[in-house]
Order: C-alpha cells, then sequence, then structure tokens
C-alpha cells in the first residue's frame, strides 16, 4: 500500500509544480485538452462499450453509446464551444457609483483551482468521468482520477486510453481498491468532485477536511415521479419505464418511486406493462437489457423484494419473462402496497423496483415527498400548470424534469446536482467551470485619492459623508 500512496503524492506534486510553473492555461490549450478527450470517446468508442458489457456480465451496447459516449462528447464539446466566452473578465459595479466615474473599476477573474480530485462511479464510469472532467479542463485545472474498483475492466481502459493522450502532468488515473480510494480521498487536492452513495461520501468529506479540501457531492436519493391528475398515462408510463430500466435502474436520477392519484393506480400499472412490452418485447437474451452490476447488489434488490412482499406488499411484475431470467438480469417489477417499514421504500433503490404509492390530493403526494430526504431528482407528469408550480414551488430537489424522466441531466448549460443528502454543489455547463474556478475579486482604486477620506484625521467632511450614508 505505500508504494501506490507514494505513486499518488508524486502525480500530485508533479501537476502541482506543472500549474504554478505554467500558470492558467491559454484558451488554445484548454481548447487543446478539451479535443484529446473528445477524440479519445470517438476513437475508443467501441472498446468501452464492450467493456463495460464484460464488467456488467451484459449491459446495452447502444444504451453505453448514448450515456457514456455520446453524452460526454455532448458536454466536452459544449465546453470547448463556450471556454473563450466563459474565461474572459467579468464587469462588475462599483460602489460608490461616484468611484467609477472617477476611474475606479472592479471585476472578477476565474482561475483555475489547480489540481481537482475526481473519484467516479461503476454505474457510469466513463460518463461520471468525462462529463465533469468538461468543466474541469475548461477551467484551466490538472486531474487526477479514481475510478471504482467495481467496473475494473473499465477503470482498467480508463487508465490505458488517458495514457495514450495526455502526460500524467495533466490527467492521471488512479486504479486500486478501497485502500487506495481512502488514501486518494485524503490527498491535499484543491477541489475533489465524488459520485457515489452516501455512506462513502461521509467517509470522503471526513478525509477532504482534513486539508480543507472543497468537495463536490453527487449522491442520488429516492427521486420521486408525481402522476397528476390530468397526465396522460400511457406517455408517462412510456417515460418512467425509460427511466426505470435503463441501465437495469442503476442510474442516480432514476425514478425511485411513482405517486399516483389513488383511482387512477390501476390503469397507470397496466400502462406501465404495455409500456415495458413493447420496449422490450422479451427479454431473455435480449440485447437491450442490461444485468444488476455484481452478485452483491443482484442479492441486495432481491432481498427488497423479499422484505417487501414478507411484510404485505404485492408485486406485480411487468413482463412475462421475469421467471426465466439469468445472468444477474431482474424483470421491472412494480411494488403496491409499500409503506415506510419496508426497506424498499428507506434508501435508493438502484434497480429495476417501482413502488407505486396512491394519493388522494397533490398536497397528500408533497408531503410524501417532503418526507423524506431532498431529492437528486423530481418528475412532474401533468399538463396543469397551477399544480405543476405548486410542486415545483414546494418540493426542493436537485434537478428536474416535467413530462419526462432523466432529461434534465443531458442539458448541456443546466447545472447537475444535488442538496442536502443527494449532494452538494453542481456541474456541467458553465456552472461547471464556475465551480472548478476560483471566482476571484479585484478591484482597481481610482487615480484621485479618494481613499484619504477614510483615513485619519476624521473631519465635518467624514461626518457628512456618514450622515448621508447611514440612514434607511
Amino acid at each position: 500500500m505505500d508504494a501506490p500512496i507514494h505513486r499518488m503524492h508524486y502525480i500530485l506534486d508533479r501537476q502541482r509544480l506543472a500549474q504554478i510553473r505554467g500558470g492558467a492555461p491559454d484558451a488554445a490549450l484548454r481548447i487543446d485538452r478539451l479535443d484529446r478527450a473528445i477524440r479519445l470517446l470517438v476513437e475508443h468508442a467501441p472498446e468501452i462499450a464492450w467493456t463495460l458489457r464484460e464488467d456488467f456480465g451484459h449491459r446495452s451496447f447502444e444504451a453505453t453509446l448514448v450515456t457514456d459516449v455520446a453524452a460526454s462528447i455532448d458536454q466536452l464539446k459544449y465546453a470547448k464551444r463556450q471556454v473563450h466566452r466563459w474565461m474572459r473578465r467579468e464587469r462588475r459595479r462599483v460602489s460608490p457609483a461616484a468611484l467609477a466615474l472617477l476611474g475606479a473599476r472592479a471585476w472578477v477573474d476565474y482561475q483555475p483551482k489547480g489540481v481537482v480530485g475526481l473519484i467516479s462511479t461503476w454505474n457510469f464510469p466513463f460518463n461520471v468521468t468525462f462529463a465533469p472532467l468538461a468543466g474541469m479542463l475548461a477551467a484551466g485545472n490538472r486531474v487526477m482520477i479514481k475510478p471504482s474498483e467495481f467496473a475494473p475492466r473499465s477503470s482498467e481502459l480508463l487508465h490505458r486510453i488517458v495514457a495514450e493522450a495526455f502526460d500524467e502532468s495533466e490527467i492521471a488515473v488512479i486504479t486500486g481498491g478501497p485502500d487506495v480510494g481512502c488514501a486518494f480521498s485524503a490527498l491535499p487536492f484543491d477541489h475533489m468532485l465524488f459520485t457515489g452513495g452516501a455512506s462513502t461520501a461521509r467517509h470522503v468529506m471526513r478525509a477532504a477536511s482534513e486539508h480543507l479540501v472543497p468537495v463536490t457531492l453527487e449522491l442520488g436519493g429516492k427521486s420521486p415521479a408525481i402522476i397528476g391528475r390530468e397526465a396522460n398515462l400511457d406517455l408517462a408510463a412510456t417515460r418512467i419505464i425509460f427511466g426505470k430500466t435503463l441501465n437495469a435502474g442503476q442510474v442516480c436520477v432514476a425514478p425511485d418511486y411513482a405517486l399516483v392519484p389513488k383511482d387512477r393506480v390501476g390503469a397507470f400499472v397496466d400502462a406501465l406493462a404495455r409500456a415495458t412490452k413493447r420496449m422490450f418485447p422479451s427479454l431473455q437474451d435480449n440485447d437491450d437489457y442490461t444485468s444488476i452490476i455484481n452478485d452483491h447488489h443482484h442479492a441486495r434488490l432481491l432481498e427488497l423484494l423479499d422484505d417487501a412482499r414478507d411484510k404485505g406488499a404485492t408485486l406485480r411484475w411487468l413482463h412475462a419473462d421475469h421467471k426465466a431470467l439469468d445472468g444477474r438480469r431482474i424483470a421491472p417489477v412494480v411494488i403496491l402496497d409499500a409503506d415506510d417499514g419496508m426497506a424498499v421504500m428507506q434508501d435508493e433503490i438502484f434497480g429495476p423496483l417501482l413502488p407505486v404509492l396512491p394519493y388522494d390530493g397533490i398536497e397528500d403526494a408533497i408531503a410524501r415527498v417532503n418526507a423524506q430526504g431532498r431529492p437528486l431528482a423530481l418528475y412532474y407528469f401533468g399538463e396543469n400548470r397551477e399544480e405543476q408550480e405548486r410542486v415545483l414551488s414546494r418540493i426542493v430537489a436537485g434537478g428536474v424534469t416535467i413530462n419526462d424522466t432523466l432529461m434534465h441531466l443531458a442539458m448541456c448549460d443546466l447545472p447537475f446536482g444535488g442538496i442536502g443528502p443527494s449532494g452538494m454543489g453542481a456541474y456541467h455547463g458553465f456552472d461547471g467551470f464556475r465551480t472548478f474556478s476560483h471566482a476571484r475579486g479585484a478591484y482597481r482604486q481610482a487615480c484621485l485619492d479618494v481613499g484619504r477620506l477614510l483615513r485619519p484625521p476624521y473631519g465635518a467632511v467624514v461626518r457628512a459623508l456618514l450622515h448621508m450614508r447611514i440612514r434607511s
């Protein structure tokens, strides 16, 4: 273990020294780094998809190209197009305004923070690396990456391809198990981004606090889908099933449970079954349907189902093939009559299990959501604008998609991040650039020595100025 720790410190020191010597990189160098990252994804796209399939046991080839490759390229290209504008000096107002007439100026410069640590996760190992990398590189930083040991083949591939395009003084990938991850999170970075579970995040924050490293956390949580009384059930069901079966529900912003008007629950569940059959005519040997990442998580999901059934819930499987599945695949299943005493309603599910809860009025649905920790995502389906605004104004969530799922995450210029137990801070687009930059305020004094009014000895002029300023 001493050798990996020594190696990490060596790379960190090398990156920090290179950043100090080189200073803030100009736009051309930042764009070059973004271009190199884009080329890696383009040139290795098939290999990335096949490698992730091996890590999962089975994973949709096309889904990987959409989520891990194309979506990451979108973020990198967007940053590349905007980097000149983001880097511009931002003028600010001078106060009192009279100082500006005398030549005083105020502005903000966005400086690179320096060396950023990036701890990624296993469910989308390339997306949760390259999407935030867009903001980190656009901001002019150097980066050290610790991928998840739960996707070892993908981690090794990431290590190899990054080394093809970047010197380790620019970007370095550190592979290894939990002990390496613990040591990595304790390094004195200038900023750190962690994507993963809340329990691990607590350890990461404690380790980072030793060096007062600012941390951005993307954690997930129980993201609700609220079905309004006027919602189109077939449309809502189709889009919820997509969000719940993409990557077999192993998505931080997957709809975790659905709240449905009491008299529409049966019709909604029927619509879910129809939508599932349309997307997956069969499940066994279906290339579009992904496996659960490993035996531990597969067993955990089955235990959630057993616990719910034993405590009185009804399971409604949404596909006839559910008994025939093997290879760690679990068919989509609705859980009816769920309550807070069931494990499935206590923690993020991270799988194709969907509790469907009835509600009497929209206030009941809002109260139900607010009784949980603040979610990473909120979904509302319906055309009643008054009801929609009531939901949005009363529920605090990391991000929102209306009449669909997941799509706010795909918007390059929307901030992505959680709040409270679902995360801290945000990235994507300009918000990512700002997260990984230091906004340095600067003031240039006027040519006239107006500051002498603030210096002793004080007299009648100062007293008159204070009289004018200290009033309501």
